[in-house]
């Protein structure tokens, strides 16, 4: 009889991903305890999973988004605190109460996750390292089209371009992110890649750890839509 892999069990209880656009069918504090059991696998999940967290934690700052609707799951929102609390590696005390660096702010910020992210992942998973080098890509590539756009030199603005990595190349979805008709379909153009992108570097029915990565940045993607797609029909 062939033993199990160790992951059989967290995989077959996880509830199908639908599409983009679907409803997430479980949270990620609720995904998070589901895998917390083994430390190497909830590591990696939860850099994934921070990547969100951080997206919302700068929406609350710039007033995109009220308190009550933050859906963290690692970084912590205590009661007795006026906003979200950053884990140690994030916080850099020198730029807390700096005035008119905001981008640089939100640079220095990412730049932080992504360092930390990726020495992680050098420890732990192939895929988050390729994870990671696809999102610092897209992510440097869509600075690299603003700031063209508005003829400005984009090499001060980019997040850790050492970590970039794509065995393709970002010039169609570029393309359509730039004829998006509005910001909801540019971000949908954004999404969709993410996905397609997890979908060729998924390994299904595998029961390995990467497989549970994927599902977490796939969870991620869904999570982060229903939001979007929740404010559109709020406004």
């Amino acid at each position: 009889m062939a033993i199990l892999n160790r992951y059989d069990y967290i995989l077959s209880a996880l509830p199908a991903l639908e599409p983009i656009g679907s409803i997430p069918p479980i949270s990620k504090i609720d995904f998070l305890s589901m895998i917390s059991g083994d430390k190497n696998v909830a590591d990696t999940v939860e850099i994934i999973l921070l990547n969100d967290d951080i997206t919302q934690y700068e929406a609350f700052l710039s007033g995109e988004i009220d308190k009550d609707r933050l859906d963290l799951a690692v970084i912590s929102m205590e009661s007795n605190e006026s906003k979200p609390v950053l884990p140690d590696f994030l916080i850099h005390e020198e730029q807390k109460h700096e005035k008119g660096l905001e981008h640089l702010a939100s640079d220095n910020l990412w730049s932080r996750y992504f360092i930390y992210a990726s020495q992680v992942a050098k420890q732990k998973s192939k895929f988050l390292d390729a994870w990671i080098g696809f999102e610092v890509g897209l992510r440097n590539a869509l600075t690299t089209a603003r700031a063209l756009a508005l003829d400005l030199d984009p090499n001060p603005y980019l997040v850790c371009p050492d970590l970039a990595y794509y065995e393709g190349d970002y010039n169609n979805i570029i393309s359509a992110w730039n004829a998006a008709a509005n910001p909801l379909i540019a971000m949908e153009v954004l999404d969709k890649a993410r996905w397609e992108w997890l979908e060729e570097h998924g390994t299904l029915y595998s029961f390995t750890a990467d497989e549970i990565e994927v599902y977490a940045a796939r969870l991620v993607l869904l999570h982060h839509w229903r939001r979007i797609l929740s404010d559109s029909e709020n406004k």
